[in-house]
């Protein structure tokens, strides 16, 4: 058994133990705890821990973050075990809305997704503008390729993309590795195997210190090089319905989503990465 496939098995059974206490313990959430259930991507890259401490402070409450995959991020809300959502699979997120788990659904910001791998680039795709026909190019090469294999928003992608050209990697095959993880870790997976990935741009702008045999290949160097439609990256906002489930705390997470769209919240977001990056991470519907 691989360390990747040992540590994938801890952590879904951790994941498994948090929902199950988490469960038990809504009832005794008080009316001043929201429980956000986001990506993993909202958390690698330091936007939360940037913003929130304002919403915390204005609305003397505190938010209990759950970072996971996207799919989890839902399967949490449609339990009842999150007050919140803050996702990235829009297809998914209509369907629950239209089964009546969600209130609404909010876009609130979005950016983009882009292919890295190593700087030797095996495969011979960088510059390539169609992320579907680089991954074919990997495909065709038995190129390492590192998928999250968490059914994330970004995993889903990566299968449409996939999709798009008739391949459908298995986990069996020897140049695939489907980990079951985070964006960061499967970064660092890539990073330290040779592999190519599929990230959101802002985990991997700000981890990029920590990630020297990675470079970007697809998408360009920032957003507005990204010529590829497919790999615009879209994040919304869904209060979670009180009428499914008795402990929802419904109220802020209204003012929650209020807060969020705010002029001063989406300039804020907005602005994130740029002292850093000389670009934002995030782009908001804000202008």
């Amino acid at each position: 058994m691989t360390l990747f496939k040992l540590t994938r098995i801890i952590r879904t059974s951790i994941y498994c133990i948090g929902i199950i206490l988490l469960g038990c313990q809504r009832n005794a959430d008080p009316n001043n705890t929201l429980t956000l259930a986001t990506t993993t991507s909202t958390e690698n890259s330091g936007l939360l821990d940037h913003i929130l401490p304002d919403f915390e402070q204005n609305f003397d409450s505190k938010i209990e973050v759950i970072a996971v995959g996207t799919g989890q991020a839902i399967a949490l809300g449609k339990s009842g075990n999150a007050d919140v959502l803050l996702v990235h699979a829009p297809d998914l997120e209509n369907t629950f809305v239209n089964q009546g788990y969600g209130t609404k659904r909010y876009q609130v910001m979005y950016n983009d997704f882009i292919i890295v791998g190593p700087k030797s680039d095996p495969a011979s795709i960088r510059g390539i503008k169609d992320a579907s026909r680089a991954m074919t190019k990997i495909y065709k090469q038995n190129a390492p390729w590192a998928s999250r294999g968490d059914e994330s928003g970004t995993h889903m992608k990566e299968n449409y993309l996939w999709s798009q050209v008739n391949i459908t990697p298995k986990s069996a095959d020897n140049w695939y590795y489907s980990l079951g993880q985070g964006m960061g870790a499967t970064l660092q997976f890539a990073n330290e195997t040779d592999s190519y990935t599929l990230t959101d741009r802002a985990t991997y702008l700000m981890q990029a210190d920590i990630l020297p045999y990675l470079t970007i290949m697809v998408g360009g160097d920032h957003i507005r090089n990204n010529l590829d439609q497919n790999l615009y990256n879209l994040y919304s906002i869904i209060p979670i319905n009180p009428n499914k489930h008795q402990y929802i705390n419904h109220d802020l997470a209204l003012q929650f989503t209020n807060w969020f769209t705010s002029t001063n919240t989406q300039t804020h977001i907005a602005n994130f990465g740029k002292e850093k990056l000389g670009q934002p991470i995030f782009y908001t519907f804000v202008r």
